[in-house]
């Protein structure tokens, strides 16, 4: 075993294995991979080793596309089979909603370049005869699915790696992780010490452990997955053989199970909501290749409705049922990328969907370390979007909430309620008193909207308009007509300070920094001017004689800004970065009549003159400290107020009171996000990724190209000179009873032309056959449409899609928001629009102009 690397990637299933081959091919081959026993000694081995490319993240979809073209690749380079099964797969939906959650993943997969096709319970069944059809409304064919040798595909992997350079040395645990001053990690192991410039954290079901070793305890869990296997069944063999080819997979959201041939059985699986999680305190690192004892009353009710709706099954015998455990993270999506915190140290762990994401993974993972950016949007898969309150209770309860719900449709208006509350501020029973819906939002509990006196506050979950659709409306016109009171604690908040913060900010931020007392709106760009940030930011008078910064950005984004700002911070500790979290909580007043509320608190003048729009300024309310910045997020004349929260109720109470007269009213956050569509505002992780650069995210203004070298300024002034392909732009859509919701396809009527900003189908899918062996494409019965598959539809294309939208109250239309071609962004056309809204396309119109005081008076006023 070498003494030195510039990269140990710890553990050995596919996802270990998958870096390490990764890393080889990017050039890095003084690496090497320490696995405690064998290859495949975790998860891996007793996998089911199913592979698909659909995700409810279409930017996770993307890369299991990745991961299932690369295996070919693989095979070629190590010379070891994949046994690769490219079968394709049907999702069946037994209920209209479900049929509706297919609509939308369909819709999703046409600017993703996935080539599903909406069918017919009739046309499942002549694929998987082992069905009873009726008990199915329809179903969704997605030809990229299929299954592989789990031992081989992650010996593939490892073949392929050796050859490009990479050692892997086995029979070697990992027992201790040190750093030294320069960075350099100090990998103690069994056989000795590899000092390595970077370590991996790849070590599946010791994940947990390995990130003990550093000071960090990753919200991972492991649950005990059961499948079982059938004896050889006639009709199985009788397909096989009237066909020449295998039998498909199934999903069954009803039954929660999924199902596919093995070898002349059938093999399927369970995700029961009697799930049940295993050594949820540590990984014992003596567990090998061993199962655990099943539990077959446990998954009963979900064999019951199996063999409902697959009797064929029913009759068969089992010959083994495994049951062994598997990784997740509280979302059921990895965790990848660099621990905020920590230097050179990486995740790739809670991989459960190996075969379908490992590869992808690798991929992404070798691009952040060779070349500073994954090249892709991870953020659904970033290690960096869980914060500090996911702690081991926590994590158990949201994993076990996850696997119980993992063939589960999920609402778009659906809070999920395992852990919570887990952070509350001091208003959190003064609005459930007040009748509020509340949200997790980054951990923390957050008034939606508020239900009407006399009613359950609750939502009806739909993809359609819901019960807070009334009340939502009343909540925007009060606010817009007189005044309203939000809780905004949900927002992240830091200070910057020392001598040179100014400079520091203005190398980060594509903005010049404020004057004392004043605000900007800022962006913060990567060094590939992608868009990683979206700020507020306010100069603060001088402490110590020390320069001083407010910065409030996107609470999701916490560590994931830190982990930035870390980066860059001078190695002299001149600068110095506070993360408040919830240690300071805001309230906001918006409408007409908050200047004339807010006057009554303060005992200093705010007139138009004295405390001027984008004006920053810490001043008493209602007799408490506070910081008050002259802007809200609704667009309109507001103020965000911001205190230590030992004075959150005491400002509130305050606001109540004085608010009276006024007709104050509470609103929550469903109304300040439609109320930030009537301004065509853009949202962070939404329409704001880094995927896009700063013009494309039609953020022009807020980027000052001539103030200083701020990183990612080449590239920005690049995208600038040679003008953007895609633009952010804001749609008018002539809904029905269901508005969009993110992610759904913008159609545009160009005749031939091809703008090219669509992904072009990857070309590795199987052919879909009737019960006669004959093949079928297009049928499309399920829709009674030809134009439900594809991505062109004579004169009309799939151009562009949608970050987000919904229902703008106050001028009472529906909109959305996305990203098409900059050729087509600002033209308003009638007719040159269609947005797929739950399977139909709806007529929309790109609006240039916010329809909500378009000019910016009001809120200036």
């Amino acid at each position: 075993m070498k003494s030195h690397a510039k990269a140990v990637v710890i553990g050995g299933g596919v996802v270990g294995c998958s870096v390490l081959y990764h890393l080889a091919k990017s050039g890095w081959t003084d690496i090497m991979l320490i696995e405690r026993s064998e290859l495949t000694s975790g998860s891996s081995w007793h996998a089911a080793g199913g592979f698909h490319t659909l995700n409810g993240d279409p930017n996770v979809a993307k890369l299991q596309a990745y991961t299932v073209q690369l295996y070919k690749e693989i095979e070629e380079i190590s010379g070891q089979s994949c046994s690769l099964h490219l079968t394709g797969g049907v999702m069946m939906a037994d209920t209209p909603e479900r049929m509706d959650f297919l609509r939308l993943a369909h819709a999703k997969g046409r600017y993703l370049g996935m080539d599903t096709e909406l069918i017919t319970p009739s046309e499942a069944k002549a694929m998987f005869p082992l069905m009873d059809e009726t008990n199915f409304v329809g179903a969704m064919w997605d030809p990229v699915e299929g299954h592989l040798d789990p031992s081989g595909t992650t010996h593939a992997y490892a073949k392929a790696a050796r050859k490009l350079g990479a050692e892997i040395v086995l029979r070697n645990r990992v027992v201790e992780l040190t750093q030294e001053v320069d960075g350099t990690w100090n990998v103690v192991t069994e056989q000795g010490t590899v000092k390595a410039e970077h370590v991996v954290n790849c070590g599946g079901l010791w994940a947990r452990e390995i990130g003990r070793m550093v000071g960090v305890e990753l919200p991972v869990l492991a649950m005990e997955h059961m499948y079982l296997l059938t004896e050889p069944m006639p009709e199985v063999e009788e397909f096989n053989k009237s066909t020449g080819r295998e039998m498909i997979g199934v999903l069954d959201f009803k039954g929660e199970i999924y199902t596919r041939q093995e070898r002349n059985g059938i093999l399927l699986g369970t995700y029961e909501k009697a799930c049940k999680p295993w050594s949820p305190v540590s990984t014992p690192w003596d567990f090998g290749h061993e199962l655990l004892q099943p539990d077959i009353d446990r998954i009963a009710p979900s064999l019951e409705i199996g063999f409902k709706h697959f009797p064929g099954i029913e009759k068969a015998g089992i010959k083994q049922i495994i049951n062994g455990p598997f990784t997740f993270a509280l979302d059921g999506n990895p965790l990848v990328g660099p621990v905020q915190g920590l230097t050179n140290f990486w995740c790739a762990c809670a991989v459960m969907a190996g075969f379908s994401q490992g590869g992808g993974v690798g991929l992404a993972l070798s691009n952040w370390m060779v070349h500073g950016d994954p090249g892709f949007d991870v953020w659904g898969m970033d290690v960096a979007r869980f914060g500090e309150w996911a702690t081991l209770r926590y994590t158990n309860a949201k994993v076990r909430e996850n696997y119980s719900r993992r063939f589960s449709i999920r609402f778009p208006n659906e809070e999920l309620p395992a852990a919570r509350p887990a952070q509350t501020t001091p208003l959190y029973d003064t609005m459930i008193a007040n009748n509020a819906v509340m949200g997790d939002s980054w951990g923390l509990e957050t008034p939606l909207w508020f239900a009407p006196r006399g009613s359950e506050p609750k939502d009806v979950v739909s993809f359609h308009r819901s019960n807070d659709f009334g009340p939502i409306g009343e909540e925007v016109r009060a606010t817009r007509e007189k005044v309203g009171v939000t809780e905004i604690a949900n927002f992240a908040k830091y200070e910057v300070s020392g001598p040179g913060a100014e400079d520091f900010l203005n190398r980060l931020m594509t903005n010049r920094m404020p004057k004392t007392g004043r605000i900007v709106l800022t962006p913060m760009l990567n060094e590939f001017g992608r868009l990683i940030g979206d700020f507020t930011i306010a100069k603060a008078s001088p402490r110590g004689g020390e320069e001083r910064f407010m910065i409030w950005g996107s609470s999701a984004a916490q560590k994931y800004h830190m982990r930035w700002f870390e980066k860059h911070l001078p190695k002299d500790g001149s600068i110095r970065i506070h993360r408040f979290d919830q240690t300071l909580v805001g309230l906001s007043i918006a409408g007409p009549k908050s200047r004339d509320l807010l006057q009554k608190l303060v005992d200093v003048d705010i007139s138009t003159t004295a405390f001027r729009f984008m004006d920053f300024r810490e001043m008493a309310v209602g007799g408490a400290p506070c910081m008050v910045n002259r802007i809200t997020y609704t667009g309109d004349l507001g103020y965000e107020i911001w205190m230590a929260p030992a004075y959150q109720r005491l400002v509130y109470k305050a606001i109540k009171e004085a608010g009276e007269e006024f007709g104050l009213v509470d609103f929550g956050m469903r109304a300040l996000l439609s109320m930030r569509l009537e301004k065509n505002f853009s949202t962070w992780f939404r329409e704001l990724r880094p995927i896009y650069g700063p013009f494309e995210g039609s953020m022009d203004r807020f980027i000052k190209l001539e103030k200083n070298d701020f990183i990612g300024r080449e590239a920005a002034a690049k995208e600038q000179a040679e003008g953007p392909k895609l633009r952010r732009v804001s749609f008018i859509v002539d809904a029905a009873d269901a508005d969009v919701m993110g992610d759904e396809p913008i159609w545009a009527k160009v005749g031939g032309k091809d703008y090219g900003t669509v992904e072009k189908p990857h070309g590795y899918g199987a052919p879909r056959f009737d019960a006669g062996g004959k093949e079928v494409r297009g049928s499309n019965a399920a829709e009674g449409a030809s134009a439900v598959r594809g991505i062109v539809d004579g004169d009309w294309r799939v151009v562009g899609w949608v970050t987000s939208g919904g229902y703008a109250h106050y001028v009472e239309k529906s909109m959305a928001q996305g990203y098409v071609p900059a050729a087509l962004a600002e033209n308003e056309s009638a007719g040159l629009f269609e947005i797929e809204i739950l399977g139909h396309r709806r007529p929309a119109r790109v609006n240039v102009e916010p329809p909500f005081d378009p000019s910016g008076e009001k809120m200036r006023t």
